[in-house]
């Protein structure tokens, strides 16, 4: 085999929105150096999972590697550079990033496939290194950090008789509210890892759904790959399931669920003893029995589609919302911009909401007519007959009349921002505005809306 064939790379283009940096970067600039190129959508979570391994190259190879981010939007959304922004600050990218969403570069390099990338650059840099062409220079980056604000990117939230609880996912808690917003409690410490423990004394990593089961809170630990447990009464945190690692679990089972490595759980609900789990990392629906504690794959193949049927042949698309009623679990795919329902009794996966994996937008209409744009959770209302919908990119909500599958607009006046959750609580519908940093209570009677005051 003779030595591999060089291609110049190409020239990053002229007129890219640029983020993170001064002074647009260019190849020709970082000559002496490795360049990584990060091709990534914010919607993905297949890009979530990369940037663990990208923080971890800077820190090693701080002064010669440049991490160049190449942001391809799959979504119109993801397009406008104000919700570039707001992805880059809530997912703490620290290395520049240009949005390209023509998709020049994405053709201009023909991306296909994912190298050994650690190796790679250090195969490099010691062939630099010999040369004698080593260049060593930090990356200037310079950030636009978020305003100052009590919560932060907050994720998800569920509504009690009494309480309120917040997935403050930018600052790695849970928050225990009046539902005026007076703070009780904080679980978590706010340093991003896994640590078992009382109240601040515990650890999380972007935590996201939850669900209140008797005296006990369930808690989606999305970045842990986790599902953690608060002890109400005394505040006690402790994880039930996950190993802290990702795993690639396609159709398994564990009796001892601290085996298992999860996947991004997203969102949680329950019933008759069952924890469902929204395992958005590998498309799949889990399940975990509250009595003995056996952890499993409940629906979906584990391939990114959405395909109905059968449980184990039926395809998900990065489900991020759950909630259940009259023996149905919905499901918001949000890769698929699709509402899906499990019938639990007859173990059926049917699509209310939805076509394909780029088919999305914002318009009403009956069932599949209507159109979505990448929703992120689900809250039922009996009393309404209604689901409500977190339409997340178009920055509204939506409801689907239970009774004819009718997709509608609620209007009212209040701006929202990539809404990431809801949750209700008679006539109240609580909303996570999480790109403004608020939580938002809408009066579904007189359709008028106010940030909830969340202080100590």
């Amino acid at each position: 085999m003779g030595e591999p064939t060089r291609i110049r790379a190409p020239e990053l283009p002229d007129k890219l929105e640029w983020f993170n940096t001064d002074q647009a970067p260019t190849l020709r600039g970082q000559r002496g150096k490795v360049v990584l190129l990060d091709f990534w959508s914010y919607c993905s979570i297949n890009s979530m999972h990369v940037l663990p391994d990208l923080h971890y190259l800077e820190n090693k190879y701080p002064e010669t590697l440049t991490v160049i981010g190449i942001h391809s939007p799959k979504f119109e959304n993801e397009r406008i550079g104000a919700q570039l922004q707001k992805a880059i600050n809530r997912q703490h990218i620290r290395h520049p990033v240009a949005n390209d969403p023509t998709f020049q570069l994405w053709r201009a390099y023909g991306i296909k496939a994912w190298p050994s990338v650690d190796e790679l650059i250090g195969k490099h840099l010691d062939e630099a290194e010999e040369k004698g062409i080593l260049k060593h220079s930090p990356t200037a980056v310079s950030l636009n950090p978020e305003p100052d604000s009590m919560l932060s990117f907050p994720g998800k939230v569920i509504a009690t008789r009494n309480n309120l609880y917040i997935a403050d996912s930018g600052r790695n808690r849970i928050l225990e509210t009046y539902h005026d917003g007076k703070i009780r409690r904080v679980f978590g410490s706010g340093t991003a890892s896994v640590l078992d423990g009382c109240e601040s004394g515990a650890m999380f990593d972007n935590p996201q759904g939850m669900v209140m089961v008797g005296d006990f809170l369930y808690v989606a630990d999305t970045g842990n790959h986790a599902i953690r447990r608060i002890q109400i009464k005394t505040g006690e945190v402790m994880t039930l399931a996950g190993t802290g690692k990702q795993g690639r679990y396609v159709a398994d089972s564990f009796r001892e669920p601290m085996d298992a490595a999860l996947n991004s759980p997203w969102d949680l609900s329950y019933n008759e003893s069952n924890l469902y789990i929204a395992m958005a990392g590998q498309h799949q629906i889990w399940r975990m029995n509250l009595n003995h504690l056996a952890i499993e794959r409940y629906a979906g193949a584990g391939s990114e589609g959405i395909v109905d049927g059968p449980l184990h042949t039926a395809s998900f698309a990065q489900p991020s919302g759950l909630a259940v009623h009259a023996e149905r679990l919905y499901v918001v795919d949000s890769e698929t911009s699709a509402i899906r329902e499990i019938h639990l009794n007859q173990n059926v996966v049917n699509t209310l909401v939805g076509k394909g994996l780029f088919d999305f937008g914002d318009r009403s209409g009956v069932g599949r007519e209507a159109r979505l744009q990448h929703p992120l959770d689900i809250s039922v209302d009996s009393e309404r007959d209604t689901l409500w919908i977190a339409d997340t990119y178009n920055s509204k909500i939506k409801r689907i009349d239970m009774k004819t599958n009718e997709v509608s607009t609620f209007k009212f006046v209040f701006k929202l921002n990539e809404p990431g959750g809801l949750s209700i609580y008679r006539n109240k519908l609580f909303i996570a505005n999480t790109n403004e940093h608020q939580l938002v209570v809408l009066d579904l009677q007189t359709r008028m809306a106010e940030v909830v005051n969340v202080r100590e």
